[in-house]
C-alpha cells in the first residue's frame, strides 16, 4: 500500500465523516440488454454500523380528501412535518413496489452549503413515498421532483438507482441551499445493453443539454413519460453552481459530480473503488483505470455506465455484491491485517496512524456493518405482483442469504419483520441477529469455515432459483384467472421462504459451533464395540506454516526452543 501523503490525508475526512457515521452503500444498475433473461436489476446493500436489518412493507391504500401524511426522517426517525396524502397508495416491499418499480441510494454528501434544514423531505421518506406513489421509473423521478419542489429536501447529495421492468435511471441530487425548495439534479437512462454503479460518490460528470427530444429539465418534466427522453435535469441546476462561485464555464461544460461533489482520493479509494472492483469482474479492459481506484490517479475517472463481456445473470449481480477486491492488489485478505486465517474484514476505524504515518484500511462492498441488502428483479413477461421479486438478504453480502420475496406479497415474514428486535434488543427468531451469529462466528476462523458456510449458502440459493421458475408459472397462470389466489400464492411462499432461511441459518450455526469451537474441528466417529461413549474425531490444525513464519519472524528467540529439549 502506498503511504497517504498529508495533502491525501487532509482530502479524506469529508469521506471519513459519509463512510463512518451514515450509510455507506453500493448501487449496481444492470438493464434489459444486459441481463441473461432479459430482466432489470438494480443492487443495494444498506450499510451503517446503528442500522437493523428489517424488510419494510406498506399495503396499498385508499384515502379520503384532505388526509394528511406524517413524514420522520428515515436515519433518526427525527419528525419532519406533514404532506397531504395520495388519494391512493401502491404496496410496497422492501424497496421494491407491486409495479416492480425499485430504488436504491447511496449517499455522496457534497457541497455543505446546499442543505436545506427547513425541507420536510428526506432522502429515506423520497424513496418510500415515491414507491407509494409511482408505476415506473419516470413516474418516480417525477413525483421525487414535485415532492422536493413543493416541500423542500432536507438531506446531502444522493445518487439514486431507479428501475422497473423495461428501464433503469440513475439520479444524482442535491439541495439548493437554506430555505430554497427543489432539487439541483440530472438523470440518466441507463443505455440497454450496459450497467451502472455508484457508491457514496457522484458519478455523472457533462450530459446532453435540453434539445426538446432525449434531453429535457425539470420544467418540461410532463414530458418524461416520452419515451424518446433519456435525460431530464433542474433547469437551473448550472445556475446555482455559478451563483455560488463554482463553476464559470460554457453550460456544455458542466460536470454534475465534478462541481457537487469533486472527487478526491477517499472518493476514489473508499467509494468509486467499489463500482470499480464490480465492473472489472464483468468487463476486462477496467485494469486502466486502477490506478484512479486505487486513489493515486484522480484525473483518470472510469466511465459512467460499461458493456460487460457477457450478459449478466441473477448469480453474477449477486457475486457483484459478495466483493472484498477478490484478485486485485486491494484484496483484503492478502496483508498481515488480514490474520491467519484470512480474514475479509477490517474493524473500524477506516485510517490508523503508525509512528506519525496514516495507513487506510480498504472499504469494499462486503462489509460487516451491512443492516440489508437486496438485488431487485423486474421482469416484463410477467403479471407485476408475480413479475417482480426483491431477493433479500441481512448482514455481510458475502454471508448472507438471498431469500425471493415477490413483489406482490401481502405480508412479510416474521423473521424479517419490523418489530421484531432491534439494533439494541436481541430476538432468537430475527433474521438479522441469526445472521449476525453466523457471521461473526465465522469471522473468527474465515478460510476454515467458509467452506461450510458456503455450501449451505447455495445449497439454499440454487434451490430458490429453481422453486421461483415453479412459483413463476404456477402464479402467472393462476393470475390470468384469480390475480387474488397469485398473490396469495406468492405471499405463502415469499414468507415461508423467509422463515425457513432464517431457520435454516439458526441450523448451521449449531453445526458450526459444535464442529469448529475452541480452535478444534471435531467430526462424528463410528462408535466403537465395547465403548460406552462415542469420542469425535478432533483435528487440531493450528495455524498456516505462512502465519507460523511471521511469528518466528516477530517473536524471535523468545518463542525458540532449544535444539534437543524435546517436547
Amino acid at each position: 500500500m502506498k503511504r497517504i501523503t498529508a495533502l491525501m490525508l487532509s482530502l479524506l475526512f469529508s469521506v471519513f465523516i459519509i463512510t463512518e457515521s451514515s450509510r455507506a452503500c453500493t448501487n449496481f444498475l444492470i438493464t434489459k440488454g444486459a441481463s441473461k433473461d432479459g430482466s432489470t436489476m438494480i443492487s443495494y446493500s444498506a450499510d451503517s454500523h446503528v442500522l437493523y436489518g428489517e424488510l419494510y412493507y406498506w399495503p396499498a391504500m385508499k384515502y379520503s380528501a384532505g388526509a394528511m401524511l406524517d413524514v420522520y426522517e428515515w436515519d433518526t426517525g427525527k419528525y419532519l412535518g406533514k404532506i397531504e396524502q395520495a388519494a391512493a397508495t401502491y404496496s410496497v416491499v422492501g424497496n421494491m413496489n407491486q409495479h416492480q418499480l425499485a430504488i436504491g441510494e447511496t449517499t455522496y454528501g457534497g457541497r455543505d452549503e446546499l442543505h436545506n434544514p427547513d425541507g420536510m423531505i428526506d432522502y429515506g421518506s423520497l424513496i418510500y413515498i415515491t414507491l407509494q406513489r409511482a408505476k415506473n421509473a419516470r413516474e418516480a423521478i417525477h413525483t421525487m421532483i414535485t415532492l422536493t419542489e413543493k416541500y423542500g429536501y432536507c438531506s446531502s447529495g444522493e445518487s439514486f438507482s431507479i428501475s422497473d421492468p423495461n428501464e433503469v435511471w440513475i439520479m444524482e441530487l442535491i439541495g439548493k441551499g437554506p430555505g430554497k425548495n427543489g432539487l439541483a439534479f440530472v438523470a440518466l437512462r441507463i443505455p440497454d445493453g450496459y450497467i451502472s454503479g455508484h457508491a457514496n460518490q457522484a458519478r455523472i460528470q457533462t450530459f446532453p443539454l435540453a434539445n426538446g427530444k432525449t434531453s429535457i429539465t425539470s420544467k418540461e418534466a410532463d414530458k418524461i413519460c416520452n419515451p424518446e427522453v433519456e435525460v431530464i435535469y433542474s433547469h437551473d441546476v448550472i445556475d446555482v453552481a455559478r451563483g455560488f462561485g463554482w463553476f464559470s464555464g460554457a453550460d456544455a461544460e458542466f460536470s454534475f459530480s465534478d462541481v457537487y461533489a469533486p472527487i478526491e482520493f477517499g472518493g476514489a479509494r473508499f467509494c468509486d473503488a467499489r463500482v470499480w472492483s464490480g465492473f472489472n469482474k464483468v468487463n476486462s479492459t477496467m485494469g486502466e483505470y486502477l490506478e484512479y481506484a486505487m486513489g493515486h490517479d484522480l484525473s483518470n475517472r472510469m466511465p459512467l455506465w460499461i458493456k460487460p463481456d457477457k450478459k449478466l445473470s441473477l448469480e453474477d449481480v449477486i457475486g457483484l455484491m459478495r466483493d472484498y477486491y477478490q484478485n486485485t492488489p486491494m484484496d483484503m485478505t492478502t496483508d498481515i491485517g488480514a490474520g491467519p486465517y484470512l480474514s475479509t474484514v477490517r474493524w473500524r476505524p477506516m485510517s490508523f496512524t503508525v509512528d506519525g504515518e496514516t495507513y487506510v484500511n480498504e472499504r469494499a462492498i462486503s462489509t460487516q456493518q451491512t443492516g440489508f441488502s437486496f438485488v431487485a428483479q423486474s421482469r416484463s413477461w410477467l403479471p407485476d405482483p408475480v413479475g417482480g421479486i426483491l431477493w433479500f438478504g441481512v448482514d455481510d453480502t458475502y454471508y448472507t442469504v438471498y431469500a425471493p420475496m415477490y413483489c406482490g406479497m401481502t405480508r412479510v415474514p416474521h423473521s424479517f419483520a419490523v418489530g421484531n428486535g432491534d439494533i439494541m434488543t436481541y430476538s432468537e427468531n430475527s433474521g438479522f441477529w441469526v445472521f449476525n451469529e453466523v457471521t461473526n462466528f465465522v469471522y473468527t476462523r474465515t478460510s476454515v469455515m467458509i467452506g461450510d458456510l458456503q455450501a449451505k449458502q447455495k445449497e439454499l440459493e440454487q434451490k430458490f432459483l429453481a422453486e421461483t421458475a415453479e412459483i413463476d408459472r404456477q402464479a402467472a397462470e393462476l393470475f390470468s384467472k384469480s390475480p387474488k389466489k397469485a398473490i396469495a400464492l406468492v405471499t405463502d411462499y415469499s414468507v415461508t421462504t423467509g422463515d425457513n432461511t432464517v431457520q435454516e441459518w439458526r441450523e448451521l450455526y449449531k453445526f458450526l459451533f459444535t464442529k469448529y469451537m475452541d480452535g478444534n474441528i471435531k467430526t462424528k466417529s463410528e462408535p466403537k464395540e465395547g465403548y460406552k461413549y462415542v469420542t469425535p474425531e478432533v483435528k487440531q490444525p493450528g495455524y498456516p506454516e505462512e502465519w507460523y513464519r511471521r511469528v518466528a519472524r516477530d517473536a524471535g528467540e523468545k518463542l525458540r526452543q532449544p535444539k534437543g529439549a524435546g517436547h
